[in-house]
Protein backbone atom coordinates (compact mmCIF):
# COMPACT_ATOMS: atom_id res chain seq x y z
CA UNK A 1 0.00 0.00 0.00
CA UNK A 2 2.85 2.31 0.74
CA UNK A 3 4.36 1.77 -2.34
CA UNK A 4 1.63 1.72 -4.49
CA UNK A 5 0.97 5.84 -2.50
CA UNK A 6 4.69 6.24 -3.41
CA UNK A 7 4.19 5.57 -6.68
CA UNK A 8 1.23 7.28 -7.52
CA UNK A 9 3.03 10.48 -5.94
CA UNK A 10 6.29 10.08 -7.98
CA UNK A 11 4.23 9.62 -11.54
CA UNK A 12 1.96 12.39 -10.70
CA UNK A 13 5.05 14.99 -10.03
CA UNK A 14 6.66 13.41 -13.14
CA UNK A 15 3.75 14.42 -15.45
CA UNK A 16 3.68 17.69 -13.96
CA UNK A 17 7.51 18.71 -14.59
CA UNK A 18 6.34 16.94 -18.11
CA UNK A 19 3.24 19.27 -18.76
CA UNK A 20 5.40 22.05 -17.81
CA UNK A 21 8.38 21.99 -20.01
CA UNK A 22 8.70 24.45 -22.92
CA UNK A 23 9.10 22.19 -25.94
CA UNK A 24 10.93 23.24 -29.03
CA UNK A 25 7.89 24.03 -30.82
CA UNK A 26 7.02 26.53 -28.34
CA UNK A 27 10.71 28.51 -29.06
CA UNK A 28 11.61 27.68 -32.49
CA UNK A 29 10.88 30.96 -35.03
CA UNK A 30 8.50 30.97 -38.04
CA UNK A 31 8.38 27.60 -38.18
CA UNK A 32 6.52 25.91 -41.60
CA UNK A 33 2.61 26.58 -41.79
CA UNK A 34 0.57 25.84 -44.63
CA UNK A 35 -1.05 29.06 -44.40
CA UNK A 36 2.23 31.32 -45.69
CA UNK A 37 1.06 33.50 -48.73
CA UNK A 38 3.88 33.27 -51.27
CA UNK A 39 3.91 34.52 -54.82
CA UNK A 40 3.94 32.76 -58.40
CA UNK A 41 8.00 33.00 -57.67
CA UNK A 42 8.05 30.87 -54.11
CA UNK A 43 8.69 34.73 -52.65
CA UNK A 44 6.57 35.85 -49.42
CA UNK A 45 5.19 39.19 -50.69
CA UNK A 46 6.39 42.27 -48.56
CA UNK A 47 3.59 43.71 -46.69
CA UNK A 48 4.87 46.95 -45.34
CA UNK A 49 2.32 49.37 -44.44
CA UNK A 50 2.96 52.77 -45.26
CA UNK A 51 3.52 54.89 -42.18
CA UNK A 52 1.11 58.13 -41.84
CA UNK A 53 2.24 60.95 -39.52
CA UNK A 54 0.19 61.24 -36.39
CA UNK A 55 -0.51 63.93 -33.62
CA UNK A 56 2.82 64.43 -31.65
CA UNK A 57 5.41 63.26 -33.87
CA UNK A 58 8.43 65.70 -34.54
CA UNK A 59 10.32 65.63 -37.65
CA UNK A 60 13.65 66.59 -39.16
CA UNK A 61 13.81 69.11 -41.86
CA UNK A 62 16.70 69.88 -43.98
CA UNK A 63 17.09 71.91 -46.77
CA UNK A 64 20.14 71.58 -48.90
CA UNK A 65 21.22 74.34 -51.48
CA UNK A 66 23.70 75.73 -54.19
CA UNK A 67 26.94 77.19 -52.32
CA UNK A 68 25.66 80.81 -53.20
CA UNK A 69 21.68 79.38 -52.04
CA UNK A 70 20.24 80.94 -48.86
CA UNK A 71 17.76 78.78 -48.27
CA UNK A 72 18.70 76.79 -45.48
CA UNK A 73 19.32 80.01 -43.67
CA UNK A 74 16.12 81.42 -44.96
CA UNK A 75 14.46 77.91 -43.45
CA UNK A 76 15.97 76.83 -40.93
CA UNK A 77 16.63 79.58 -36.98
CA UNK A 78 19.50 77.37 -36.52
CA UNK A 79 21.76 77.56 -39.37
CA UNK A 80 23.40 80.96 -39.72
CA UNK A 81 26.59 80.34 -41.85
CA UNK A 82 27.72 78.69 -45.00
CA UNK A 83 28.78 75.50 -44.55
CA UNK A 84 31.53 75.76 -47.50
CA UNK A 85 30.11 73.64 -50.66
CA UNK A 86 26.61 74.07 -49.75
CA UNK A 87 24.40 75.01 -47.20
CA UNK A 88 22.18 72.63 -45.33
CA UNK A 89 19.75 73.33 -42.53
CA UNK A 90 20.57 71.65 -39.21
CA UNK A 91 16.88 70.88 -37.64
CA UNK A 92 18.27 68.37 -35.77
CA UNK A 93 21.73 66.61 -34.60
CA UNK A 94 20.56 62.74 -33.97
CA UNK A 95 22.36 61.31 -31.62
CA UNK A 96 22.74 57.50 -30.42
CA UNK A 97 23.04 54.40 -32.58
CA UNK A 98 24.94 54.25 -35.88
CA UNK A 99 22.70 54.13 -39.10
CA UNK A 100 20.93 50.77 -39.06
CA UNK A 101 21.27 50.09 -35.36
CA UNK A 102 19.40 50.13 -32.37
CA UNK A 103 19.52 51.88 -28.78
CA UNK A 104 17.96 51.44 -25.89
CA UNK A 105 16.26 54.90 -24.19
CA UNK A 106 17.73 56.32 -21.20
CA UNK A 107 14.64 56.63 -19.42
CA UNK A 108 14.24 60.28 -20.26
CA UNK A 109 12.27 59.50 -23.45
CA UNK A 110 13.06 60.10 -26.97
CA UNK A 111 15.86 62.10 -28.21
CA UNK A 112 15.98 65.86 -26.38
CA UNK A 113 17.99 67.55 -29.05
CA UNK A 114 15.67 66.18 -31.40
CA UNK A 115 12.82 67.34 -29.11
CA UNK A 116 13.74 70.71 -28.95
CA UNK A 117 14.82 71.52 -32.66
CA UNK A 118 12.63 68.95 -34.79
CA UNK A 119 9.22 70.02 -36.12
CA UNK A 120 6.50 69.16 -33.74
CA UNK A 121 3.22 67.90 -35.23
CA UNK A 122 0.88 70.05 -33.12
CA UNK A 123 -2.77 69.28 -31.93
CA UNK A 124 -4.40 70.37 -35.01
CA UNK A 125 -2.14 68.45 -36.94
CA UNK A 126 0.31 70.87 -38.72
CA UNK A 127 3.83 71.83 -38.89
CA UNK A 128 4.74 75.24 -38.49
CA UNK A 129 8.06 75.63 -40.99
CA UNK A 130 9.70 78.96 -40.69
CA UNK A 131 9.90 80.95 -44.11
CA UNK A 132 6.87 78.94 -45.08
CA UNK A 133 4.19 78.58 -42.63
CA UNK A 134 1.85 75.89 -41.75
CA UNK A 135 1.69 72.03 -43.71
CA UNK A 136 -0.71 69.59 -42.78
CA UNK A 137 0.92 66.78 -41.71
CA UNK A 138 -1.78 64.38 -39.70
CA UNK A 139 -2.69 61.42 -42.10
CA UNK A 140 0.00 61.99 -44.72
CA UNK A 141 2.92 60.14 -45.39
CA UNK A 142 6.33 61.60 -45.14
CA UNK A 143 7.00 61.17 -48.90
CA UNK A 144 3.81 63.62 -49.66
CA UNK A 145 4.98 66.38 -47.20
CA UNK A 146 8.22 65.96 -48.45
CA UNK A 147 6.98 67.01 -51.69
CA UNK A 148 4.64 69.85 -51.17
CA UNK A 149 7.54 71.12 -48.79
CA UNK A 150 9.98 71.08 -52.32
CA UNK A 151 7.42 72.88 -54.13
CA UNK A 152 7.18 75.56 -51.66
CA UNK A 153 10.49 75.85 -51.34
CA UNK A 154 10.79 76.39 -55.40
CA UNK A 155 8.65 78.79 -55.49
CA UNK A 156 10.97 81.17 -53.91
CA UNK A 157 14.21 79.43 -55.27
CA UNK A 158 14.78 77.94 -58.86
CA UNK A 159 14.19 74.58 -59.26
CA UNK A 160 16.77 72.09 -59.12
CA UNK A 161 18.66 74.28 -56.89
CA UNK A 162 17.80 73.29 -53.74
CA UNK A 163 16.51 70.14 -52.03
CA UNK A 164 14.15 68.99 -49.33
CA UNK A 165 14.92 66.23 -46.83
CA UNK A 166 12.29 65.54 -44.76
CA UNK A 167 12.50 62.77 -42.14
CA UNK A 168 11.40 61.10 -39.02
CA UNK A 169 14.10 59.87 -36.07
CA UNK A 170 14.52 56.64 -37.75
CA UNK A 171 11.90 54.07 -36.68
CA UNK A 172 11.49 54.26 -32.56
CA UNK A 173 9.44 51.83 -30.94
CA UNK A 174 9.37 50.23 -27.54
CA UNK A 175 9.62 47.10 -26.01
CA UNK A 176 7.61 45.87 -23.00
CA UNK A 177 8.14 42.30 -21.38
CA UNK A 178 6.86 41.24 -17.78
CA UNK A 179 9.63 38.63 -16.67
CA UNK A 180 13.43 38.41 -17.44
CA UNK A 181 13.14 40.83 -20.31
CA UNK A 182 15.51 43.71 -18.93
CA UNK A 183 17.89 43.53 -21.32
CA UNK A 184 15.41 43.60 -24.14
CA UNK A 185 12.73 46.19 -22.69
CA UNK A 186 12.49 49.76 -22.91
CA UNK A 187 12.69 52.86 -25.52
CA UNK A 188 14.46 50.91 -29.19
CA UNK A 189 15.56 53.75 -32.18
CA UNK A 190 16.67 51.94 -35.89
CA UNK A 191 18.03 54.27 -38.02
CA UNK A 192 16.36 52.23 -41.26
CA UNK A 193 13.74 52.81 -43.64
CA UNK A 194 12.20 49.20 -42.87
CA UNK A 195 11.99 46.90 -39.78
CA UNK A 196 10.41 43.85 -38.91
CA UNK A 197 9.96 42.62 -35.67
CA UNK A 198 12.55 39.80 -36.10
CA UNK A 199 15.59 42.20 -37.39
CA UNK A 200 14.14 44.22 -33.80
CA UNK A 201 14.49 41.41 -31.45
CA UNK A 202 17.95 40.17 -33.40
CA UNK A 203 19.15 43.89 -32.39
CA UNK A 204 18.26 43.41 -29.09
CA UNK A 205 19.69 40.23 -28.01
CA UNK A 206 16.79 37.81 -29.32
CA UNK A 207 13.70 36.00 -26.39
CA UNK A 208 14.77 34.02 -23.38
CA UNK A 209 12.58 31.17 -22.74
CA UNK A 210 10.15 32.38 -20.30
CA UNK A 211 8.88 34.68 -23.42
CA UNK A 212 5.55 33.17 -25.19
CA UNK A 213 6.50 33.33 -28.75
CA UNK A 214 3.01 32.33 -29.99
CA UNK A 215 1.44 35.57 -28.33
CA UNK A 216 3.30 38.30 -28.92
CA UNK A 217 1.12 41.80 -28.79
CA UNK A 218 1.38 45.08 -30.51
CA UNK A 219 0.12 48.34 -30.02
CA UNK A 220 0.40 50.52 -32.95
CA UNK A 221 -0.68 54.15 -33.67
CA UNK A 222 -3.10 55.39 -36.27
CA UNK A 223 -4.11 58.84 -37.05
CA UNK A 224 -7.88 57.64 -36.18
CA UNK A 225 -6.16 55.97 -32.79
CA UNK A 226 -4.54 52.50 -31.44
CA UNK A 227 -4.91 49.29 -33.10
CA UNK A 228 -3.90 46.42 -30.86
CA UNK A 229 -2.71 43.01 -32.63
CA UNK A 230 -1.30 39.37 -32.03
CA UNK A 231 1.73 37.83 -33.79
CA UNK A 232 2.55 34.01 -33.41
CA UNK A 233 6.53 34.07 -34.24
CA UNK A 234 6.09 30.64 -34.00
CA UNK A 235 4.53 30.08 -37.48
CA UNK A 236 6.19 31.42 -40.65
CA UNK A 237 2.60 33.06 -42.08
CA UNK A 238 3.30 35.47 -39.51
CA UNK A 239 5.88 37.42 -42.46
CA UNK A 240 2.07 37.93 -44.03
CA UNK A 241 0.89 40.56 -41.33
CA UNK A 242 1.27 44.26 -42.08
CA UNK A 243 2.21 44.09 -38.21
CA UNK A 244 5.43 42.00 -38.58
CA UNK A 245 6.84 45.38 -40.24
CA UNK A 246 7.39 47.86 -37.52
CA UNK A 247 6.23 51.33 -37.30
CA UNK A 248 7.18 54.38 -36.21
CA UNK A 249 5.88 54.32 -32.34
CA UNK A 250 4.88 50.63 -32.08
CA UNK A 251 4.74 49.01 -28.58
CA UNK A 252 5.79 45.43 -28.14
CA UNK A 253 4.00 43.32 -25.43
CA UNK A 254 6.51 40.41 -24.42
CA UNK A 255 3.91 38.45 -22.81
CA UNK A 256 5.40 35.04 -20.47
CA UNK A 257 4.77 31.57 -21.11
CA UNK A 258 2.47 30.16 -18.86
CA UNK A 259 4.76 27.28 -18.43
CA UNK A 260 7.60 29.28 -17.31
CA UNK A 261 5.34 30.85 -14.40
CA UNK A 262 5.27 28.03 -12.81
CA UNK A 263 8.86 27.69 -12.29
CA UNK A 264 9.05 24.19 -14.10
CA UNK A 265 9.47 25.20 -17.87
CA UNK A 266 12.55 27.99 -17.44
CA UNK A 267 15.50 25.53 -18.16
CA UNK A 268 15.46 21.59 -18.44
CA UNK A 269 18.26 21.02 -15.47
CA UNK A 270 16.15 23.44 -13.92
CA UNK A 271 12.99 21.09 -14.57
CA UNK A 272 14.86 18.16 -13.00
CA UNK A 273 15.99 20.01 -10.27
CA UNK A 274 12.71 21.37 -9.13
CA UNK A 275 11.23 17.73 -9.92
CA UNK A 276 13.62 15.73 -8.03
CA UNK A 277 13.06 18.78 -5.05
CA UNK A 278 9.44 17.78 -4.77
CA UNK A 279 9.70 14.09 -4.80
CA UNK A 280 12.42 14.92 -1.62
CA UNK A 281 10.12 16.89 -0.86
CA UNK A 282 6.94 14.94 -0.70
CA UNK A 283 8.73 11.23 1.05
CA UNK A 284 10.14 13.33 3.95
CA UNK A 285 6.28 14.50 4.47
CA UNK A 286 4.99 11.16 3.79
CA UNK A 287 7.69 9.81 5.94
CA UNK A 288 7.62 12.33 8.98
CA UNK A 289 3.26 11.26 8.75
CA UNK A 290 3.74 7.57 8.87
CA UNK A 291 6.14 7.77 11.80
CA UNK A 292 4.09 9.66 13.97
Amino acid sequence: MKNRYLFNIFLLLILLGLSSCVTKKDIRYLQPSESLTINEEGLVPYNVPEYRVTKGDILTLNVVTTPKGDAAQFYSSLNTSSLGAGATTQQNVAGGAQAGGAQGGNGTGGNATFYFNGLKVDSNGDVNIFGIGYIKAEGRTVEDMTKEIQTRVNENFLQGKSEVRLNLDGIRYYILGDMETIGVTGEKTAYVTQLNIMQALAMNGGLNRTVDRKSVTIHRKYPEGIKTAKLDLTREDAMNSPYYWLQNGDIIYLNTNGKSINGFGKEPVQTLTTGVSLITTALSIYLLINNL
